[in-house]
């Protein structure tokens, strides 16, 4: 599932998070980062329907309300690729026009984690 422009910034933030955060927070380091004001109220509807699409872990025991990556950044590509492969016709040659694009240290790497796959 991809994000909006606005729900990729947010999700950028809290997979950056070594903590969880509160909409306040998100929304200042959305002010530093990226030259944005949005009102609270905006990001609190973003951050719920983040929660909702199940990107987002939402500690309602606290006040103020905390939130936090439901999964790492790198789960989530994962996913957006499994997806767009999944809705491929051709798989076989979805894969083989990619191996053929990627930097050869990329490809490098890509045969190593076979290899140990293999074993």
């Amino acid at each position: 599932m991809s994000l909006g422009e606005l729900e990729q910034a947010i999700m950028d933030l809290l997979w950056d998070a070594a903590e969880p955060m509160t909409a306040n927070q998100v929304r200042d380091l959305l002010a530093q980062r990226h030259e944005t004001d949005p009102a609270i109220t905006t990001v609190l509807t973003v951050l719920g329907r983040l929660h909702k699409k199940g990107f987002v872990v939402k500690d309602d025991a606290r006040r103020p309300h905390e939130f936090s990556a439901k999964t790492s950044r790198e789960e989530h590509t994962v996913q957006l690729l499994n997806d767009v492969l999944g809705s491929a016709v051709d798989k076989h040659a979805v894969l083989a026009r990619f191996i053929g694009g990627i930097d050869p240290s990329d490809a490098q790497k890509v045969q190593q984690l076979l290899s140990s796959r293999d074993q």
